[in-house]
């Protein structure tokens, strides 16, 4: 007999690695709008909207959460990939699969003032921080193995494949 899976919503998104001269990346602490909220650091980025190509939401994102603005052709290929499930404050359950791309910038100032009033309400500061700082960390960062993937792809450059990284939410499935 087959297992009955419960409907889920996809919701891809676009995600930016976003390292500056200093080879740190940027990162967001905040809660998600999840079931069960726990704070976490994390990469600006977000859902991509219908008809949107992945570089064009994450130059939407990025400019929508730190005010600064790209080309979609700045973005070179998706280094990495992550992909589970996650349930929303209202039970609803979700289906993501989150790619990220590596952008390099200049020492830059945030500017948070484009972000949505709900994203603005779930964070509470952004940081930038080096694989060491990351490695040392102890709180949750998303997605698990980013201080391993920031290595990498500092030494050798985007891969020729995505790199496949954990879902930071194992113990939710359909």
């Amino acid at each position: 007999m087959l297992a009955v899976v419960p409907e889920s919503i996809f919701r891809p998104t676009a995600r930016i690695l976003l390292v500056d001269d200093s080879e740190r990346v940027m990162l967001y602490r905040g809660m998600g709008p999840t079931k069960n909220p726990e704070y976490a650091w994390f990469t600006p980025g977000g859902g991509v909207h219908p008809g949107e190509s992945l570089p064009v939401a994450a130059a939407r994102e990025l400019r929508e959460e730190t005010g600064h603005d790209v080309s979609p052709d700045a973005f070179g290929p998706v280094v990495a990939r992550s992909s589970g499930y996650w349930r929303a404050a209202d039970d609803t359950l979700f289906r993501a699969e989150d790619s990220y791309f590596l952008l390099r910038v200049p020492a830059l100032t945030v500017d948070v003032s484009g972000m949505e009033a709900l994203e603005r309400s779930l964070l509470d500061t952004f940081r930038w921080w080096t694989a060491a700082e990351l490695d040392a960390l102890d709180e949750r960062v998303i997605p698990p193995g980013l201080a391993g993937l920031l290595r990498r792809l500092l030494a050798a450059g985007p891969p020729d494949e995505p790199v496949v990284l954990p879902w930071h939410r194992p113990e939710i499935s359909p």
